[in-house]
Parts: structure tokens; sequence; C-alpha cells
């Protein structure tokens, strides 16, 4: 896929006070205050939100950078990073939107062009946009996973599909990219993964 370039602000403390109202030392020492790491992402997230009233994708944008300032990491010696969330709801019926993640002819017209797939665990994705994955997990009309390998939009993060029957020949679906080290990446792919899914939508319930 080819993604918009995102309007990512620079992530200094004079674009973090004009958008949050503080600089990042000061959220970083009011974060230290709520409970620091011990307090969890989630609950450090809603209360940046309920306290300042500021846009929740900055409240996530304050605790990731925290938390990477503060050293933590995960068990693969990384920081968490960001994560990203796309859904779309698509009128065709499940088995045909799960056979769409795995055929050439189908990731053709909605991710990325030229593209060669091995629609099995273990197996490769890669296009011409640059896209690179391998499948760590199928289980076919529930979900999949992917380990996401681009060279330089986000290499080393993961996405999680899950398809679910919404009924009446509709399929809901929920993508979620995770371990995305850097804002902008993040910003990109989350663009990105929702155009694609518009793509997705229009070839499949045009055909």
């Amino acid at each position: 896929m080819q993604p918009p370039v995102p309007d990512t602000p620079d992530l200094n403390d004079a674009t973090v006070r004009e958008r949050t109202g503080k600089t990042l030392a000061q959220w970083f020492e009011h974060l230290d205050a709520l409970g620091g790491l011990a307090k969890g992402r989630r609950d450090l997230v809603q209360a940046i939100y309920d306290g300042a009233k500021i846009d929740e994708w900055w409240g996530v944008t304050l605790v990731v950078e925290y938390e990477r300032a503060r050293g933590a990491k995960e068990k693969d010696g990384q920081p968490k990073g960001y994560s990203i969330c796309s859904t779309k709801t698509i009128a065709a019926p499940l088995e045909r939107v799960f056979q769409a993640f795995g055929t050439s002819k189908d990731l053709d017209r909605w991710l990325g062009p030229k593209t060669e797939v091995s629609f099995t665990d273990g197996g490769t994705l890669a296009n011409a946009d640059g896209d690179r994955a391998s499948f760590t997990r199928i289980r076919p009309g529930k979900d999949l996973r992917l380990a996401w390998q681009h060279a330089t939009r986000a290499p080393g993060s993961q996405v999680e599909v899950l398809f679910a029957d919404k009924g009446k020949g509709k399929t809901g679906l929920t993508l979620n990219h995770t371990r995305i080290q850097g804002r902008r990446e993040a910003d990109e792919l989350r663009a990105g993964w929702s155009a694609a899914f518009e793509r997705l939508k229009a070839h499949l319930e045009g055909a």
C-alpha cells in the first residue's frame, strides 16, 4: 500500500505545549505523580484525557513517549510503541472476505500491485509497494497474524486481523497493528490501512 504522507507534528516541547498545554518534561513529571509505569498505559491515557480534555491520540502519544523516556521495554528489548486499529464492515460473505487476504489476484486490487503470496502458516507476502510480511497464524474464518517486515515502514511490528460474521451476508473486519515505534509511522499506517480497507470494500462489493 502507498499511504498518504501524514501531517505528523514534530514531538518537541514547542509543539507539545501548543497542542496539549504542557511540555514533554512537564507531562512526564505529571505521569510520574500519577503512578508512573506501574499505573499501566490504559489508566495513564485515561487520566490525561480526563484531566486535560485533549485529543485522545495526543494522550496516547504522551504515554508512549513517556514509556520510552522511562526505559520501559517488552521481552524482546523494544518499547511497546504505538498501536493502531482499523475497522470495516463489508457486504460480502465471511469466506469471501477471508479469501481476499490470501490470493494474489485479490491482494493486487486492494493492498498493493504485483503481489506474491504463500497463504500458509509461515508463508510470506510481498508486493511492489514494498509491503513484506510473514503469516505467523492463519485460522480460516477467524483471524490472521502477520509479522510485518516492510523495510522502512514499521519493520518488526505485528498485524492481527479479526473476522466476524455479522449476518445477512456481511463481514466485520478489525485490524490491529501494534509495536510501531514512531508516531509518524503510526499515522502513516493508520491512514494506509483505512484506505486499503476502503479499496477492499469496493472490490468485494462491486464484484
